[in-house]
């Protein structure tokens, strides 16, 4: 049997808390490895994490300036020789997510294609913790650097991902602060015809916040699995937040749909979350007609507008804990910041740019604490794939503004 299976069977084949376990032996036997460390990303993806059994006892490797950082941030394999070994820092990711980097120390510096295996083995990995995390908390414990307070525990459980890659976009999202968001919010789901994506910002503060936006993201995802189309998703989930709350809480919006055949985007805009957009090397705030909010008052009806995504697009979308935040003066990050932070991240990847925004922004503060939890969601647009027999998309096109 090939080697690689070997481990790949090994894997597959043990409980879900015992995958370190087994990656050890597994590589020690069919590759020689000599040490294998399995190092999850933190929350506020500034640390990695030793995956072991009892959380908070290791001392976690920064991201910032090491050599398994920089493996993360480069999502591509990082090198340190000790005498006559070397160890290798293999990324574990999975469609774009970044999840962490496996160490694999071996005796002797191994022909390239012992790392291109090694390297298929940590893809393989990635997609184990997936489903070992239904089963166990080991892993989710590990990104951990301190506690999450019981809104952050909430909202993170919330999250599709931070990161998703495709033929036709590239997407990354990061809240701050990371260990005590409680409001803000999003979501995003692919099909074969369609991209949604879901920015919410929603009001209060602690768990009550975690609970309102809870609430409103699960409405949102019933009413999208329930094919409606996107005016009638933000209807359906607009009354299951005022019959609960009767308006006096609120989420404020920005719902997207990206048509993957022709870049055509649907969009309703119901509150704070702000688009911008780099096109040709020029940011720029997009406008649509602000609509209300989801639950503020019974029975409100919204309107879906259009916007057209070009090929090499970025989008970034920003909650009100950004372009609200002051600085030590008392002065706003507004617009001019946004549009000069938007352009300065221009040549990294979509999962890094929210949380290059996010550091910035607290740099800004002079470290100061955040008056608010930020969120920042970056969509690459590569453009659109022909699809066979795609027929209808989800949502209807409407007639509304053009940008």
């Amino acid at each position: 049997m090939d080697r690689s299976l070997a481990v790949e069977r090994r894997l597959r084949d043990v409980p879900p808390h015992d995958l370190p376990a087994a990656l050890r032996s597994a590589l020690s036997e069919h590759f020689g490895a000599e040490a294998v460390e399995l190092l999850m990303a933190d929350y506020a993806l500034t640390e990695l994490c030793q995956v072991s059994t009892l959380p908070y006892t290791n001392e976690p490797i920064p991201v910032q300036s090491t050599t398994p950082g920089d493996a993360f941030v480069a999502q591509a394999a990082t090198f340190e020789h000790n005498g006559s070994g070397v160890t290798g820092y293999l990324p574990v990711s999975v469609r774009g997510d970044r999840l962490g980097i496996l160490a694999v120390t071996l005796p002797t510096e191994p022909e390239p294609p012992v790392w291109a295996e090694l390297e298929r083995i940590a893809e393989a990995v990635a997609h184990e913790l997936l489903v070992a995390d239904r089963d166990t908390d080991l892993y989710t414990q590990a990104r951990r650097s301190s506690r999450l307070t019981l809104a952050a525990e909430m909202q993170w459980q919330l999250l599709p991902g931070r990161a998703c890659t495709r033929a036709e976009f590239a997407l990354g999202g990061q809240l701050e602060p990371a260990y005590a968001i409680y409001g803000d919010c999003f979501d995003w789901s692919a099909s074969a015809h369609s991209l949604a994506v879901t920015l919410i910002n929603g009001m209060g503060d602690g768990s009550e916040a975690a609970l309102l936006t809870n609430l409103a993201v699960n409405a949102l995802r019933n009413a999208r699995r329930a094919g409606v189309q996107l005016d009638a998703q933000a209807e359906l989930a607009d009354q299951a937040l005022y019959s609960h709350y009767r308006g006096s809480q609120h989420v404020a919006a920005l719902l997207l749909q990206f048509d993957l055949g022709t870049g055509q985007v649907d969009v309703v805009d119901a509150g704070s979350p702000r688009l911008w957009r780099l096109r040709d090397g020029k940011a720029e705030r997009v406008l649509f007609e602000e609509q209300l909010p989801l639950g503020a008052f019974e029975d409100t009806v919204y309107a879906v507008h259009q916007l057209q995504a070009l090929d090499g697009d970025r989008f970034v979308f920003v909650s009100d804990g950004v372009y609200n935040a002051a600085g030590p003066h008392g002065d706003r990050y507004g617009d001019r910041e946004l549009s000069e932070a938007v352009t300065a991240t221009a040549d990294l990847p979509a999962a890094h740019v929210p949380g290059a925004m996010l550091r910035e922004l607290s740099t800004r503060r002079h470290g100061g604490q955040a008056e608010d939890d930020a969120m920042v969601v970056c969509l690459d647009w590569f453009g659109p794939t022909p699809l066979p027999d795609a027929g209808t998309t989800a949502s209807m096109t409407v007639p509304g503004t053009s940008q």
